[in-house]
């Protein structure tokens, strides 16, 4: 039998915490002795919920496993020990280590034929990121210094390429990456890490000036906290300039927009300068009429709501899946004509066909649909148009009569409250400032999957599910009439 080392040493260190050490070191000691600091982004409790989900699934594969679960950290740690010692086959789950105050659970520990084990942390994204190596290294190095013959570690991610078949049936969602012989370097850094975070945790408050580690591998929730005392920089910083242009500028030492000169820059930058400087928007009425004349009639403005559920809810679906449960639609024809009509599934059915079947219903064979950015609306279209063999020539159809907006006021406008974006909620209140996204209670698009995902859930009472598909309606409404709004001032009409 395996003997697993166990130690009495205080619990000061962590896998997460860890990565957060390996972050920023002040990130870690802010978490540790100023949580208070801390201020969680809108979507964490969203990414909680759905890592939660995917390790509920990955247990309930294994219906032989065990869960490690006992109310205190002591417990788990003798529960593990008496389970490998006692030979229980595996799997495991939630295994529980601990070497030099530093403490693991290991999400799925699997025996092996040859006597060894195999670990796997699972992870509810499609692929292996930078900083599951550092995770998966910290596990190894627990596990092999408290006795384990681990033979095989590795991240257990979604199978992008996973189709549900049957309902509640998530075979093969998984696929392990093992990297235990990727990783011998990154283990060998371990003690030396660690001794370093928890001296971190003994000293003061680390100092570290802010970068790029603030956002990466996540955004850290004590930004503001580091950003109180900063200097005001210029109001206008060269970073406005998009796709990166301010950053050679930065790199040179120029930090406001306004120090530069027009024959410094491109013709897209040189205008967003002249424009800042100036405060006179640029706009080119007669080049957007021009490619905006090209647009055959009926014209339909159309503007999808999505989820992208990692683990997929209906058949026929991947994870992942951009599944289309809303959509506005503007069809003006020529002389200025104007109805509006909608799509809207919030009763968690899957609503691909009766989506598909609306489109088909309503928009006009031959029709010039318009969307902001495009690309978007096409591949939902072509996902559908995949989906439904009967309704796929039509579906087709309006991928290939999508036109885009954006370029149109990429190329054609600028204000300089947009602030180096053409994103439509930044160039909207540049140009009509009374249609406010402020006022509703869905405001952008990751308000609208919170609002589908909570009016989707059985649990939801039945005056606050009305209440939410009112609010999606009334932003996705929004979202196509801004661009009617857009098109019209870009044209000069």
């Amino acid at each position: 039998m395996t003997q697993i080392r166990t130690a009495t040493r205080r619990f000061g260190l962590s896998k997460s915490k860890i990565t957060a050490f390996e972050q920023c070191p002040k990130k870690l000691w802010l978490a540790t002795h100023r949580p208070e600091l801390a201020e969680q982004d809108d979507g964490a409790e969203a990414r909680f919920a759905t890592g939660n989900a995917v390790g509920e699934i990955a247990c309930a594969l294994h219906p032989d496993g065990v869960m490690v679960d006992p109310p205190s950290l002591s417990e788990a740690l003798a529960k593990t020990s008496s389970l490998i010692s006692e030979g229980h086959p595996g799997p495991i789950f939630e295994a529980t280590f601990e070497h030099d105050g530093v403490l693991v659970r290991v999400d799925v520990l699997e025996r092996l034929d040859s006597g060894g084990w195999s670990a796997a942390e699972v992870k509810s994204s499609g692929r292996v990121k930078d900083y599951h190596r550092g995770d998966l290294a910290t596990q190894v190095w627990v596990m092999r210094e408290a006795g384990i013959n681990l033979q095989r570690a590795a991240i257990r991610h979604i199978d992008t390429s996973f189709v549900l078949s049957r309902e509640g049936d998530y075979a093969g969602l998984f696929t392990d990456a093992d990297l235990l012989a990727d990783l011998e370097d990154a283990i060998a850094t371990r003690p030396s890490l660690v001794a370093e975070a928890r001296a971190t945790l003994s000293g003061d408050e680390p100092q570290r000036e802010m970068g790029d580690h603030c956002g990466a591998p996540f955004s850290c929730e004590f930004t503001a906290y580091c950003g109180r005392d900063l200097p005001q920089g210029p109001e206008w910083p060269v970073t406005l300039l998009p796709y990166g242009g301010g950053r050679r500028w930065l790199e040179r030492g120029v930090e406001d927009l306004l120090d530069l000169a027009e024959t410094d820059l491109n013709d897209r930058h040189a205008r967003i300068l002249a424009a800042t400087r100036d405060g006179i928007p640029f706009h080119d009425a007669a080049g957007a009429r021009k490619v905006m004349a090209g647009w055959g009639w009926p014209r339909a403005w159309l503007d999808f709501e999505t989820v992208a559920p990692a683990i997929p809810r209906w058949v026929g679906t991947r994870p992942f899946q951009q599944i289309p449960f809303q959509f506005s639609l503007h069809l003006e024809r020529r002389g200025g004509r104007m109805t509006h009509h909608e799509f809207l599934s919030c009763d968690g059915s899957d609503p691909r066909r009766a989506c598909a079947e609306a489109l088909v219903s309503n928009i006009p064979e031959g029709a010039t649909i318009i969307a902001y950015n495009a690309a978007f609306e096409r591949s939902v279209l072509r996902e559908l148009a995949a989906s439904f063999p009967d309704l796929s020539s039509r579906l087709e159809a309006m991928a290939e009569a999508t036109v885009d907006l954006l370029p149109v006021a990429r190329n054609h406008w600028y204000h300089r409250d947009q602030r180096g974006s053409w994103s439509i909620k930044a160039v909207l209140p540049t140009i009509a400032a009374e249609l406010d996204y402020g006022v509703l209670e869905v405001k952008d698009g990751g308000d609208a999957q919170a609002a589908w995902f909570e009016a989707a859930d059985p649990a939801c009472d039945p005056l606050r599910r009305e209440a939410l598909e009112e609010a999606l309606k009334a932003y996705c409404a929004r979202d196509t009439w801004a661009m009617v709004a857009v098109a019209r001032a870009l044209a000069g009409s």
